[in-house]
């Protein structure tokens, strides 16, 4: 079962979505620091009758990092802002394989899954670098040999045109993502 499969599942079960139970979790006082999910999944079961996928599924999206909204807000600044809905896009994309953190420096945004990163995504005024880690995948003319342009991933796709985000890169990337 996918991930967003188990998130359908938990909101046909319960006519909640995974907001509502953060909302519900949190006003229970679930969400602070040093909570076990066994104390989140158990009352999960209690209250709700899900199980223990359908209960790590809740915990996964509980666990979002707290994204820098500044440094974020940096990486669009000027003559790149043009690529923020593109890259909101992506993300919300990548969403329904499971939860995506993004974590910010002054140059790119890593995607992660956890803390495992599996791709990041750099700007400039004419271009969209995504970066992939998909180890043993064989470098081609598109995705080329990351090489000394980021050691953390081991491919890189050069993206000008928003329609080059096409079914070939989600793939990639959907596959960084189950491997990371």
């Amino acid at each position: 079962m996918t991930f967003q499969a188990y998130l359908d599942t938990i909101k046909q079960k319960t006519g909640l979505s995974a907001d509502d139970f953060r909302r519900l979790a949190a006003e229970k006082g679930l969400l602070a620091e040093g909570t076990k999910p066994a104390a989140i999944i158990a009352w999960l079961k209690e209250d709700f009758g899900l199980g223990q996928g359908h209960g790590m599924a809740l915990v996964a999206t509980f666990r979002e990092r707290p994204v820098d909204a500044d440094r974020i807000d940096q990486q669009f600044a000027g003559a790149k802002a043009h690529w923020r809905p593109i890259f909101e896009a992506l993300l919300s994309t990548l969403h329904d394989n499971g939860p995506v953190d993004v974590a910010s420096t002054a140059t790119y945004v890593s995607l992660l899954k956890g803390r495992g990163k599996f791709a990041i995504v750099s700007f400039t005024a004419d271009r969209m670098d995504v970066g992939i880690k998909l180890k043993d995948a064989p470098v081609t003319d598109r995705f080329e040999a990351s090489g000394s342009w980021n050691s953390m991933v081991t491919h890189r796709v050069r993206i000008a045109d928003p329609a080059q985000l096409d079914a070939e890169l989600l793939d990639w990337l959907r596959r960084a993502y189950a491997a990371a």
